[in-house]
């Protein structure tokens, strides 16, 4: 398996993912999507079955092997969520109305009006355990908080609401508690179900939604285990539970996702940015991927070109040094997609250059050999038109160099493990590829750089910085190496 260089630019360090839809499911887009940069595509299980999800997979790997350039999967399960239940119709609430949020399907409606003359509307919601867990005057947000609730009363039937502001009331809308520990499940039977599904398509990450403790990736990681799956879990940050516990999460979990929707609810609002530069800081300190996600380009669902504001979100991110940046409803059911995916690689490609050379020094390396690689990130640093080689089995290595964030440097990660160079596409500045390791580790080296300057990654007189075993007196050790790329080497 090649990798092919796509029209991305020269050695772009932050990663595109992009969602997959109705805009980009079907073989000609997904074709698009891939050769205009995307690093990672998500399923995203909320609006999708487990069979679609087979569907989908078996279609991207199709099309990848087509055009000679590989992506990566990920299947971001739906996770538990409140919901309201259905109505008949839309229901218009003014200020001042009285909501009665049902626990128990069975109990009698309020009736309409009161006797203080407020309209009461009964809706049923999925959560049993509502009236426990909320207290008085506590704030229920619904429908990604265009309505706004206060809590009057509660009774074994359920609980009474004030609505707060004007909106409308539709079915199965979705239900935030800010500064409420819900107690649900980390995995629902529907979250189940798709990833036995996902695994068996082969996906090679799984995003787990609403994740409140380390327990919650603990839970999956053991399922995905008795599934036979080697797929990384991407925790998702959602709710201030997550937040409060970011620390044991982050050491979990193989990567984070800044999952700035639901979080933007949950959480005071001004104090949206400061959590994300919180949660990539400690990504960065721990060595994990970090993800940015939700509204980068969100005006480009209608609009060819973004706001200024968007730009300026995006460039956030990429000056904060994040792995990957994600775009949800611009890919899926937007009209631009495949313009969505050149902004973010134009503002990438633009922004990347102006930050700061100077290596990750949050990052705490606890094995020797993971401080070494340090010592290769700033040799490499050092040459001009330079890049570092890589052998890994287990992603260790690249996602070490990945975390140390060596600018203006690409990291070339060979691995014969297709699980692994699939989640080499994640980490920032990791171009990973799937080679034969030969016994003799100067022939790898030898096939290792054939391969670069084939492809383009590479030209003669390049320096590379090379982390290999070497033999010495019968015993294998590790070693950093530098090899300029020679005409010979080329076959």
């Amino acid at each position: 398996m090649t990798q092919e260089k796509s029209n991305a630019g020269a050695h772009r360090h932050t990663k595109i993912i992009a969602t997959i839809g109705p805009a980009t499911e079907s073989a000609l887009q997904l074709r698009e999507l891939i050769l205009s940069g995307v690093d990672v595509v998500r399923l995203n299980m909320a609006h999708g079955t487990g069979q679609w999800a087979r569907e989908v997979v078996a279609r991207i790997r199709q099309v990848s092997a087509e055009v000679s350039r590989h992506v990566a999967v990920m299947m971001d399960i739906k996770g538990p969520e409140i919901r309201t239940g259905v109505v008949d119709t839309p229901i218009e609430l003014k200020t001042g109305d009285r909501v009665f949020l049902m626990t128990d399907p069975s109990a009698t409606a309020l009736p309409s009006p009161t006797a203080e003359g407020k309209l009461v509307y009964s809706v049923t919601v999925n959560y049993p355990a509502l009236g426990r867990d909320i207290e008085i005057d506590a704030i229920v947000l619904v429908d990604s908080g265009l309505l706004r609730m206060k809590v009057l009363s509660i009774d074994e039937n359920g609980v009474l609401c004030e609505v707060l502001t004007d909106g409308m009331m539709g079915s199965r809308r979705h239900i935030n508690l800010p500064g409420v520990e819900v107690s649900l499940p980390a995995l629902t039977e529907k979250d189940v179900a798709d990833l036995k599904d996902g695994v068996a398509a082969g996906i090679d990450f799984v995003a787990l939604s609403f994740v409140r403790h380390g327990s919650d990736v603990l839970q999956l990681q053991e399922l995905l285990t008795e599934l036979g799956s080697t797929a990384k879990i991407i925790a998702k940050i959602e709710e201030h539970t997550g937040v409060a516990n970011m620390q044991e999460i982050v050491r979990e979990s193989d990567a984070i996702m800044v999952a700035r929707g639901d979080l933007g609810i949950e959480i005071d609002y001004h104090r949206l940015p400061l959590i994300q530069s919180e949660l990539v800081v400690a990504c960065q300190r721990e060595g994990k991927p970090v993800i940015i996600a939700t509204h980068l380009l969100e005006s480009m669902i209608v609009s060819p070109m973004p706001t200024r504001a968007e730009i300026s979100d995006v460039c956030n991110a990429v000056r904060e040094q994040a792995d990957a940046v994600m775009l949800s409803g611009e890919t899926t059911t937007g009209a631009y997609p495949i313009e969505s995916v050149e902004v973010l690689k134009n503002i990438i490609c633009s922004i990347e250059p102006s930050v700061s050379a100077a290596l990750n020094d949050q990052i705490v390396l606890r094995e020797p050999k993971a401080k070494m690689l340090r010592s290769a990130a700033v040799l490499a640093q050092d040459l001009k038109q330079s890049g570092i080689i890589v052998f890994t089995r287990s992603g260790f290595l690249a996602y070490v160099l990945a975390a140390l964030r060596p600018r203006g440097v690409p990291i070339f990660a060979f691995t014969d493990q297709e699980d692994i160079f699939r989640h080499c596409l994640l980490p920032w500045g990791v171009e990973p590829f799937l080679l034969d390791f030969s016994e003799d580790p100067e022939l790898t080296i030898g096939k290792a750089l054939a391969c670069l300057k084939e492809g383009g990654w590479v030209h003669d007189e390049d320096w590379l910085v090379v982390i290999t075993n070497a033999l010495a007196n019968d015993k294998i050790i590790d070693s950093l190496q530098l090899r300029q790329v020679q005409p010979k080497e080329v076959g």
